[in-house]
């Protein structure tokens, strides 16, 4: 006797059984009319000799020793009238067993050939059990829990063409009961179980293996929805990342059009519209054409369109169709989309704008070599795609902007908004010549020109000194605690290497003190690393007295450098976290200045924080700088430097040491050129003019005053250098307009400075900076100044 698959696991025992469906014949006998009550009688007649087919059964054999009594049976649930009509089955659910089925489903198989198996498409084996225990949960326990997906049979036709039919269950004549050994599921069980579907070992713990008893059939109701699925097809194929970077791709889909629109050899091509400059442009990829731009790589719209189509396809956004390309061409004058479809042997063709509420991103270009076929009224069946056409063209787009991006960060690194749109050009052009040379291209100069440089510095004051200090604290340190260690070594077990040791540190303890050099801290690190390490390892695992002393020593040993790391790191913590504060504050301040005129920004840490900027119309791209924003700028600048002090001190006593740091602006009042050096990934100036700029903003901070030693920078002091008269004019300006609003205090030094290599003529102001509460802080526009000047 062959059972039902056994290798199904299930929380219930299924079992075929009519009993249900009885039951009403039963309640018909009594209460129908007479035709009614005598066709129930003869079915409750025959069927009374099979209790079997009440009780249940699960073995094909009573199937088909019944099957005759099965179908008169069930004769009510299909009409012979609608059988060629109707697809229809009686199945039992979870196995692929069908039977008394309607004329039409039993044709539909049989056009699938022999060996074709009947499953369902989308039903995961892996989800089986944990959807039976839904169907208990529901049918038992009353509880209204959705387990409903679209099921579907992929059936292909007599042609070998692939159907696509959704099944509709009706399980009006089904029961579960729960067998004795089935645990009773409480609220807090359902509740538990709501979260967690895929939790299998939690559903077979509250649902054991054939602990319930399913009996019954139901009556599966198909329906063709291959057009339906054709869409879908067209919408994974255009959504399905690796498929559109197959090659195979542009075939497929023009395969999938030809089927959805039930016309053979069609060809679908792609143009990209480019708003900015009203023009079409290609898409780049494998096999993927263009019917409007032919052999060209852009176009504008003006010369790929007439006024009429321009109008229907960018303003409107409708499609329309070509039916006959070649009589057009005839009939009708100065339309260049017709005159170029006719030219590549196109008959017919069909326009629809990939849209985007009120943005066209592109346009659909599906055509034929047959006149005719591709028509307004073929065109309408577009509306059910183009949701997913324009879905897909949005993602290649940002995908593209992603690639253009990524080309930006490996051929120039990080690049500032405000010039940003070039570097997307350039790199939008490196693409397409890439595609068009096979590779090989060129990423295109980047360069500004006529652009206004602004810099400035916030610098820790002595910090070389800082850093050599806290280094020889470190190395002072360390050699104390191995001295201390050899010094305590007894007297019976000393040896001559540990006063040769002893020596060599005690030399060490007076370089550092009396005369410390460049190499110093290296000679030391290898005097701790080769020889110190290896003779405490060595009294380690000899002198046992020496452990705590010795395990003490390494304790304090970082782990990294070998080295005692205790006063270094507190100078290193103490630049990150000024470095971190300042730059967090610049940043943050910078959002503002760009609302006021777009420029570019780049700052950097050192020892401290500087920064460029550049204002120009060549950075902003628009017919609107006027020097007023660079006034607004230059006095935006001298009010964050100030600012970036008073942070500072006031907040001095978060650092782990105490530094000191000073401020610096330099001024150059002439338009320079700047351009992008691929090779060092930043922006540096053009030109061998402009490079005297270069020269003085790395050597200023370190130049005196002229005649003395006093450096030009001072703590509680912000130096503006500069080399015309009129700087010192305009900045003297904002120092006085600075000072009326208690930024700046009342002393000011106009100062010379010492000539720098092949610079000479250098001057500063030097004016104290006064330090406030943040709450006590406003920043001035350069109206503010005017306005104050005119009072």
């Amino acid at each position: 006797m062959k059972h039902f698959d056994p290798n199904t696991q299930l929380p219930f025992e299924l079992k075929i059984s009519f009993d249900k469906l009885l039951k009403y014949y039963e309640d018909l006998k009594q209460t129908g009319d007479d035709f009614e009550k005598a066709k129930a009688e003869r079915i409750l007649r025959l069927q009374e000799p099979h209790s079997i087919l009440r009780d249940g059964f699960d073995d094909e054999s009573t199937l088909k020793e019944h099957q005759e009594l099965i179908t008169t049976i069930l004769q009510d649930t299909f009409s012979d009238a609608l059988t060629n009509n109707e697809i229809k089955a009686v199945s039992l659910p979870f196995q692929n067993i069908i039977f008394n089925s309607s004329e039409r489903f039993k044709k539909i198989v049989k056009a699938a050939g022999d060996g074709f198996e009947l499953k369902i498409k989308n039903l995961p084996e892996s989800d089986l059990y944990i959807i039976a225990c839904t169907i208990i949960l529901n049918f038992h326990y009353g509880y209204d829990l959705s387990f409903k997906r679209p099921f579907l049979y992929e059936i292909p036709d007599e042609k070998g063409v692939m159907r696509y039919y959704k099944i509709l269950y009706n399980a009006d004549f089904t029961e579960v009961v729960p067998k004795k050994n089935a645990p009773k599921v409480t609220q807090d069980d359902y509740e538990e179980l709501l979260d967690n579907f895929d939790n299998l070992d939690l559903w077979k713990e509250k649902f054991p293996p054939n602990s319930y008893e399913f009996k019954g059939f139901v009556i599966s109701n198909m329906f063709d929805v291959t057009d339906d699925q054709s869409i879908s097809n067209i919408k994974s194929t255009l959504i399905g990342e690796a498929k559109r970077k197959d090659k195979s791709f542009m075939g497929d889909f023009q395969n999938i059009f030809s089927s959805f629109l039930g016309i053979k050899d069609l060809k679908v091509g792609f143009s990209i519209y480019n708003k900015e400059d009203d023009s079409f442009e290609r898409v780049y990829g494998e096999g993927i054409e263009s019917f409007l731009l032919c052999d060209q790589d852009h176009l504008s719209c003006k010369n790929a369109l007439c006024d009429w189509s321009y109008d229907l396809i960018i303003n409107q956004k409708q499609f329309f169709s070509v039916s006959n390309v070649e009589k057009s061409c005839v009939d009708k004058e100065e339309m260049p989309h017709v005159s170029i479809l006719n030219k590549q042997g196109i008959k017919s063709a069909i326009l629809a704008p990939i849209a985007d509420k009120d943005e066209v991103l592109g346009v659909l270009e599906i055509a034929s070599e047959k006149p005719h076929v591709l028509n307004s009224i073929v065109a309408n069946k577009l509306i059910d795609v183009m949701p997913f056409i324009v879905s897909s063209v949005k993602r290649s787009k940002r995908e593209e902007e992603n690639l253009i991006e990524a080309v930006i960060q490996q051929e120039c690194t990080s690049i500032h908004p405000s010039v940003s749109w070039k570097f997307k050009k350039a790199a939008k052009q490196f693409l397409i010549d890439q595609h068009n040379n096979d590779g090989n291209a060129m990423f295109q100069k980047i360069s500004f020109e006529k652009v206004y440089p602004l810099f400035g510095q916030i610098d820790v004051k002595g910090s070389s000194e800082a850093r050599n200090l806290t280094t020889q604290k470190d190395l002072l340190l360390q050699l104390s605690f191995a001295n201390k260690i050899l010094e305590d070594i007894p007297e019976h077990l000393n040896m001559p290497i540990y006063d040769q040791v002893r020596f060599q540190i005690d030399s060490y303890i007076k370089e550092i003190e009396t005369d410390f050099k460049v190499d110093s801290e290296q000679q030391i690190a290898a005097f701790f690393h080769k020889e110190l390490d290896a003779l405490f390892k060595f009294l380690l695992a000899k002198h046992s007295e020496l452990k705590e002393s010795i395990e003490d020593y390494f304790s304090k040993i970082d782990s990294n450098l070998g080295m005692i790391y205790y006063y270094r790191k507190n100078y290193d913590d103490t630049i990150a976290l000024i470095n971190k504060k300042m730059s967090s504050m610049l940043d943050e301040k910078q959002v503002d200045a760009q609302q006021m005129y777009p420029h570019f920004f780049e700052r950097y840490k050192t020892d401290g924080v500087e920064h460029n900027m550049y204002i120009g119309e060549a950075i902003t791209k628009e017919d609107s700088f006027d020097n007023i924003y660079l006034y607004n700028l230059r006095l935006w600048q001298l009010q964050v430097m100030c600012e970036m002090e008073n942070e500072f001190y006031n907040n001095q006593h978060e650092y782990p040491m105490s530094l000191d740091v000073t401020s610096m602006i330099l001024v150059f009042n002439q338009p320079l050129s700047i351009r992008f050096r691929m090779d060092e990934k930043r922006f540096d100036v053009d030109g061998t003019y402009n490079a005297r700029y270069e020269v003085v903003k790395k050597r200023v901070d370190k130049a005196f005053v002229k005649g003395t030693t006093d450096r030009i920078t001072h703590k509680g002091k912000i130096t503006i250098v500069y080399s015309q008269k009129e700087d010192e004019q305009e900045y003297m300006r904002y120092v006085k307009f600075l000072q009326s609003k208690h930024v700046l205090g009342d002393e000011v030094e106009i100062l010379e400075l010492e000539d720098l290599q092949s610079v000479t003529g250098l001057r500063a102001i030097r004016a104290s900076i006064l330090y406030t509460d943040k709450e006590d802080q406003k920043f001035y526009t350069y109206d503010d100044l005017m306005a104050t000047l005119k009072q």
